[in-house]
C-alpha cells in the first residue's frame, strides 16, 4: 500500500538565473547566500582567483577559535611577541601596537585581530600556535580544504602582500558560513565595533571597527571583516541577521571604501527585499504523523533530523508542494529513529529537496490475539 499526504504551500520558489538580471553590483567578483537555506540568491564571476586581504583574518581566527573549542588553547593563555610581530605595527600597516617582549592574551590578539585588523596581532597570534607563521599558515591552508574551500591557499595569518595568498569569494563564503555555524559565540566579537588595547609605554589606544555597514543602525549587520590591496581595491565580507533570516554576502574589487559600503547595502537589502525564508521542517521536531500497522499505537510522529529551509521569491506566486511518502501504513515493530518515510519538496513537477523521516519513538508489535483481531477486521473491513 503506498500512501502520500500533501501539505501545499502557496509561496514562490526561487530561480536563480531569473533574479539575477535585476541586479548590477558594481564589483569584480560578488556572491550572496541564504544562510539558512543554503541557496545563492546572487552572484558575479564567484569563481575567479582574488586576493583576499585581511578577510584572511577570517581563517586566522578560526583556527584559534577552534583550538579553543577543543581545549587546546584558552583566552586567557599568553604569548610572548617576537621582534617580526612587533615590526607590523611599525609599518604602516594596521596594528595593534604591541611591543616587543608583552605578553598578550588570546583573547587580546584575537579582539586586535578581529576589530583593530592587526596584522601584529596575527603574526603573535600565529607564532604563538604554531611557532612560526609558516607553519600556521599551512594549518590555515588544511583547514580551508577540510571545509570544502577548493580554490584557496593560505600563506600568511594576516592577507598582506603574498601572491600565493588567494581565494575566491565563493571559497570565502564557505569560510564565513563556517565560522557562523561553529562559533556562534565567539563570532559576536565581530560586531564590536571598539577595541582598546591598554598597550605597554603608552597611554591606552582604542580602535573602531573598520566595517561601515556595523555603524547602519537599521541595516542589521552583524559582522563580518573588511579587506584592502591595493592590486585588489577594497573588499568586504559581511552578513546580516533579520527577522529570523541570514544572509552572507562576499565582495571583492570595489573601486572605493564608498562603493564598497554602498554597493555591499546594496547586495544584502537585495536579498531582504525580494526573497523570503520558508521554513518547512524544524530538525528533530514532529513533522507529521504516519500510519502504523499491528502496532500497540495506530500513528507515530516523524521528524527531520535537520532544518529544511527554502528560499522563495516574493514577486512571483508558484506553487510549493510538500510531501510525505512511505510505504504503508508502516508494520510494526519500528525502533526510536528508524526511517520510515521521505519528505519530498516539488515546484512546478521538479523535485526540488528529498530528506529522511525518521520515527519520533519506539513502536511495539501488539500481541497474537490483537494482531489476529486486527487482520480480520482488515479482510471484512479494510479498515487498518
Amino acid at each position: 500500500m503506498f500512501k502520500k499526504l500533501f501539505l501545499v504551500l502557496f509561496v514562490s520558489f526561487i530561480y536563480v538565473g531569473s533574479a539575477l538580471a535585476n541586479l548590477d553590483v558594481k564589483v569584480r567578483t560578488a556572491i550572496l547566500q541564504d544562510y539558512y537555506s543554503g541557496e545563492i540568491l546572487y552572484e558575479k564571476e564567484p569563481d575567479i582567483s582574488i586576493y583576499p586581504a585581511s578577510m584572511t583574518k577570517i581563517m586566522t581566527s578560526i583556527i584559534a577559535f577552534d583550538l579553543i573549542k577543543s581545549g587546546d588553547l584558552k583566552l586567557d593563555e599568553k604569548f610572548i611577541i617576537s621582534e617580526k610581530a612587533w615590526r607590523l605595527s611599525t609599518s604602516g600597516y594596521s596594528s595593534m601596537f604591541i611591543m616587543v617582549g608583552d605578553e598578550v592574551s588570546v583573547e587580546n590578539l584575537l579582539r586586535g585581530i578581529i576589530v583593530a585588523s592587526g596584522n601584529d596581532a596575527c603574526v603573535a597570534l600565529a607564532e604563538g600556535i604554531a611557532g612560526t607563521e609558516e607553519e600556521f599558515a599551512i594549518l590555515m591552508t588544511a583547514k580551508a580544504k577540510e571545509i570544502g574551500m577548493e580554490n584557496t591557499n593560505f600563506a600568511n595569518s594576516s592577507g598582506i602582500n603574498d601572491p600565493d595568498n588567494y581565494s575566491t569569494v565563493r571559497d570565502i563564503l564557505k569560510m564565513s558560513k563556517y565560522l557562523i555555524h561553529k562559533h556562534p559565540k565567539f563570532y559576536e566579537m565581530f560586531s564590536e565595533k571598539k577595541f582598546t588595547w591598554n598597550r605597554t609605554g603608552g597611554d591606552p589606544i582604542t580602535q573602531g571597527n573598520r566595517n561601515p555597514l556595523l555603524y547602519k543602525k537599521t541595516l542589521g549587520v552583524d559582522g563580518i571583516k573588511t579587506g584592502y590591496l591595493a592590486v585588489e581595491k577594497y573588499s568586504l565580507a559581511s552578513s546580516i541577521v533579520r527577522n529570523g533570516r541570514r544572509l552572507i554576502a562576499i565582495g571583492s574589487g570595489f573601486n572605493s571604501k564608498n562603493a564598497r559600503s554602498k554597493e555591499s547595502s546594496k547586495l544584502l537589502t537585495y536579498g531582504l527585499t525580494n526573497f523570503d525564508l520558508v521554513n518547512i521542517s524544524k530538525a528533530n521536531e514532529p513533522f507529521e504523523k504516519i500510519d502504523v500497522w499491528l502496532g500497540k499505537q495506530d500513528k507515530v510522529d516523524v521528524y527531520t533530523n535537520k532544518d529544511v529551509y527554502k528560499t522563495i521569491k516574493k514577486a512571483k506566486k508558484k506553487l510549493l508542494k510538500v510531501s510525505v511518502k512511505y510505504e504503508g501504513p508502516i508494520e510494526a515493530p519500528i525502533k526510536k529513529n528508524e526511517k520510515v518515510a521521505i519528505l519530498k519538496v516539488v515546484y512546478d513537477d521538479e523535485l526540488v529537496g528529498e530528506y529522511d523521516l525518521l520515527a519520533s519513538n519506539e513502536v511495539k508489535k501488539v500481541n497474537f490475539v490483537s494482531r489476529l483481531l486486527k487482520s480480520l477486521n482488515y479482510l471484512i473491513w479494510g479498515d487498518v
